[in-house]
């Protein structure tokens, strides 16, 4: 029999980027908040000296145990889908901060258009730009509204940067200057501006100066030792959860964290819910915590599991196009990129930063005219040095053996002569990509894993192509003697990386027969669970999702705070 817990003003369920908002927003306010959080603690002093890449990048030190939980994917409704039982295409984080610890800093606020996407495509193009069977929708809320919470949440992680010529209005500046320029940096800005480009530097979550935010938290400057992603920051210059907003929710005596402790439940009756369900699993008690409001704010997929197995929401059906949970998976085109190799010159790549880069929009959103290309939208093109680490830094030009002598001689060659400039593309939404509970595959509590149906489509393969092109323009215009470049994008494969960032499925809008949330992250078919993520996105823009994720954290718990007062659907 469950064990129930007393009740408690908010409970949390995930302690990463939004989670700890939430808790450091609604402690202040003087409401107590218990967050569950089914992985290990974590602190700054577990990554002292460790900078060990067989460790956390080859075995992947942070990442989930595939063997006790995983998702299922295919390519499509027709095949059936099998388990993912070791990484590739993208990385689940565990423990307390999730994936903010390991993640790479990237900072982007994303394009007005993204958040009015359909109603600004159809606006210029007209309604045939669409294809039928994309189910791209707006955001119900706009760029000019989100703004200012995209501003506390570059003040509270201290982002460093330079404004985005063709990005939307800002309130303000980054809190502190843009990082360090090195050689390829400076190439890729001189080559960019003779193309007659907008470069810029990326906005960065790893410290370019010492900095004190509004909390009164005060970090230290980034080194440059280039072991950000699939790493914690030993230094603490990386922002992330665990030295920004978690000490200040701990600071107010109001927050509770719960580690070791996975939700399996949300417990709701009558479009109420009234707490959820979890076990400790070091001790393997099932436990009840009720609350008055509860707040969902673990990864994409766990998001609309919890919310599947809960009963809680109309689950999508591809085959009607009705219902909201699950609906809109997207993921991202990462693989248009340009690798350039030069003879007579070497760069100082094993230093770097996860976020240290420069950055074009003007091939991104709607910057360009689409009228005579196959796709809509696009993504940001980047020169970024993240740290070229000993194990899996190999580029050798297309070609060479991909083992044996000749390849060992070409990898000696080229370690320190490559520059790559990449580009990340948009990845919209289309009537047959969801997430659904696998019928066949359970996790270790006997509850069914995530199904995901998703492939490239011709939007895709159209869009990563012209990217690709763009990219060898401008490496060529750096100065390469070869550039290796993307020539077809084909199917989608999960057997090796590309992106984390995986969306949808818990989708915002402005009505609930198109949306789970509306503006606010809130449900509509229970206003007191509110669900936050980048499972709120309709469709996935050309960026990071990090910064439009803390962004719509931060509108929560202003919502929240709203909700205690008067009690309803905020929108």
């Amino acid at each position: 029999m469950a064990k129930t817990l007393p009740k408690t003003d908010v409970v949390i369920v995930g302690v990463g980027w939004a989670g700890g908002i939430i808790a450091a927003e609604l402690t202040k306010a003087g409401l107590n908040v218990v967050g569950l959080e089914r992985g290990k603690e974590r602190k700054t002093e577990d990554y002292f000296m460790v900078h060990d890449e067989l460790r956390y990048s080859m075995r992947y030190e942070m990442m989930q145990d595939l063997s006790k939980e995983t998702i299922t994917f295919r390519s499509n409704e027709k095949v059936r889908a099998l388990p993912m039982r070791q990484y590739g295409s993208f990385l689940l984080g565990d423990g307390l901060g999730g994936s903010g610890i390991h993640w790479n800093g990237q900072t982007y606020r994303f394009l007005p258009y993204d958040f009015e996407i359909r109603s600004k495509t159809i606006e210029r193009y007209g309604k045939n730009k669409i294809p039928a069977d994309m189910t791209i929708q707006d955001y119900g809320i706009t760029y000019d509204e989100l703004e200012p919470y995209y501003d506390k949440f570059e003040k509270m992680a201290g982002i460093s940067g330079e404004p985005n010529p063709l990005g939307g209005k800002r309130s303000g500046e980054y809190p502190t200057p843009p990082m360090k320029k090195t050689q390829g940096i400076e190439m890729f800005t001189e080559a960019a501006k003779k193309l007659n480009l907008h470069p810029y530097m990326m906005p960065a979550a790893n410290l370019s100066e010492n900095y004190t935010n509004p909390d009164g938290v005060a970090r230290a400057a980034c080194q440059y030792c280039g072991y950000c992603e699939r790493y914690g920051c030993e230094y603490g210059a990386k922002a992330d959860p665990v030295v920004t907003v978690i000490p200040v929710a701990n600071k107010t005596g109001k927050f509770q964290i719960r580690t070791h402790s996975n939700v399996r439940r949300i417990i709701h009756k009558g479009g109420k819910a009234t707490g959820v369900m979890y076990i400790d699993v070091t001790t393997g008690e099932e436990i009840i915590q009720p609350a008055d409001i509860v707040v969902v704010t673990s990864y994409v997929f766990n998001n609309v599991r919890l919310l599947l197995m809960s009963e809680l929401g109309k689950p999508y059906d591809p085959s009607s196009g009705k219902g909201v949970v699950g609906k809109n998976y997207a993921y991202q085109v990462i693989k248009g990129s340009a690798v350039g190799f030069f003879e007579n010159k070497q760069f100082n790549t094993f230093a770097g930063a996860g976020s240290l880069g420069v950055s074009i929009d003007d091939y991104n959103g709607d910057n360009f005219d689409h009228s005579d290309v196959d796709f809509i939208h696009g993504g940001v093109i980047a020169f970024s040095q993240t740290g070229a680490r000993p194990i899996q830094n190999n580029p050798v030009p297309s070609g060479t053996a991909s083992w044996g002598a000749e390849f060992k001689k070409q990898s000696l060659h080229y370690a320190n002569r490559t520059l790559a400039v990449g580009a990340q593309g948009s990845s919209m939404s289309f009537k047959q990509h969801y997430i659904d509970l696998d019928p066949t595959y359970k996790d270790t509590f006997g509850d069914p894993l995530m199904r995901i149906t998703f492939d490239f489509r011709d939007q895709d393969k159209n869009l990563a192509k012209y990217l690709a092109e763009r990219c060898n323009e401008i490496v060529k215009e750096m100065g390469a003697d070869k550039v290796d470049y993307l020539k077809e994008l084909g199917p989608y494969e999960i057997m090796s990386y590309q992106s984390t960032h995986n969306t949808g499925g818990v989708i915002m809008g402005a009505e609930p027969g198109t949306s789970a949330v509306n503006n606010f992250s809130q449900m509509w078919d229970a206003d007191n669970v509110f669900v936050v993520g980048a499972s709120s996105f309709p469709q996935n823009a050309g960026y990071n999702p990090t910064g439009t994720v803390g962004a719509f954290a931060y509108r929560t718990a202003e919502g929240i705070l709203k909700y205690r007062q008067s009690g309803g659907l905020l929108v």
